[in-house]
């Protein structure tokens, strides 16, 4: 969305809002019918792969009366704390974003005040004691990497596979190792190459970086972040999608990806706001994919390419993960090259 366009969107829908929550109680509703007034706080552009997700549920939302939805991206986590105060002094009532480089400073700010929901994504469990009205969440994808894994496994000619992450934080680890363990299925005598450029919108290093994984023989990329599937088409080698579904736009290149669903997790918020139970939880299950939150994107071009006995595996894979015969390891070490 344009810069323009936010504009607009802020200056009609912001000034309108007003708060309905007297101080000191728990996030309340005036009428269940009335939308719920949401702002969303991101780091990064909402293009970027992660955040692009939770907007793309808000949008859902808005399109389906259930909130009023404006938006703030780019913002500094030395920022962030102040743009949540302006949302909350302009009568929010749920705020959404990510604060993993402003945890104490955002939870400060969720305790001034107590009549706002947040659900901001983090590394850290919720505290009833001091955030009462502060629920976390973050991208368990685990599931659907696993998958992506026993493809990449079947796919790769030299069994070396790159990997570039942003940083190696839990809800980045978590998805590498899974993906990992997956490879290891249909590939036990893969290496890897792991890498983390320190940022979380960067696709020029990522590229680069990718580049150095494929001169070191690496034939097939897992694309953490933007700029890795770049770096496969134009050397002509194969890459694993991560959180978004790009194979249309890479359509000789990618050849699976793990999605992310952040609905399930959002309905859960505006259905608790909606009855006045919203309080601290930990929205992480909402993420697995028994309950939706994520799931192995078709594999388009690639159809019919990824040997017929890989696919029934990943199938029997997926069908004891949603039955609960089988569980993925949750690994939020930092994984290794090898």
């Amino acid at each position: 969305m344009t810069s323009h366009l936010y504009a607009v969107s802020r200056r009609s829908l912001l000034m309108s809002a007003g708060a309905i929550a007297l101080a000191g109680l728990l996030p309340q509703r005036a009428r269940a019918a009335d939308p719920i007034k949401m702002a969303g706080i991101y780091t990064v552009p909402v293009e970027q792969q992660w955040v692009s997700r939770i907007h793309q549920a808000a949008e859902a939302a808005k399109a389906a009366g259930a909130v009023d939805y404006v938006y703030t991206e780019n913002v500094t986590n030395t920022d962030y704390a102040r743009v949540m105060r302006e949302y909350c002094e302009q009568g929010m009532q749920l705020i959404v974003g990510e604060i993993f480089g402003a945890e104490q400073e955002a939870r400060e700010v969720c305790a001034e005040y107590p009549g706002v929901a947040f659900l901001l994504g983090s590394s850290f469990p919720p505290d009833e004691a001091a955030n009462p009205n502060l629920a976390v969440f973050d991208n368990y994808i685990q599931d659907a990497s696993y998958l992506s894994g026993i493809i990449a496994g079947a796919m790769t000619k030299s069994g070396t596979i790159g990997m570039v992450g942003g940083f190696p934080i839990p809800e980045v680890n978590r998805l590498m190792n899974a993906f990992m363990a997956g490879v290891l299925e249909t590939r036990p005598d893969a290496k890897f190459q792991v890498s983390f450029i320190g940022s979380w919108f960067d696709p020029p290093k990522a590229k680069e970086t990718a580049f150095a994984m494929i001169e070191a023989g690496a034939d097939l990329l897992y694309a953490e972040r933007f700029g890795v599937s770049d770096a496969a088409k134009e050397k002509g080698i194969l890459a694993i999608g991560n959180v978004i579904d790009t194979q249309a736009d890479y359509p000789e290149t990618v050849v699976a990806s793990a999605l992310w669903h952040f609905e399930p997790t959002l309905n859960a918020a505006i259905e608790a706001i909606n009855t006045g139970s919203f309080k601290a939880a930990n929205y992480g299950d909402y993420s697995f994919m028994k309950a939706g939150g994520s799931s192995l994107a078709p594999l388009g071009t690639f159809e019919g390419k990824v040997p017929a006995e890989v696919m029934a595996k990943v199938a029997e894979k997926e069908a004891a993960i949603m039955d609960g015969s089988f569980i993925v390891t949750i690994d939020d070490t930092d994984p290794k090259s090898s």
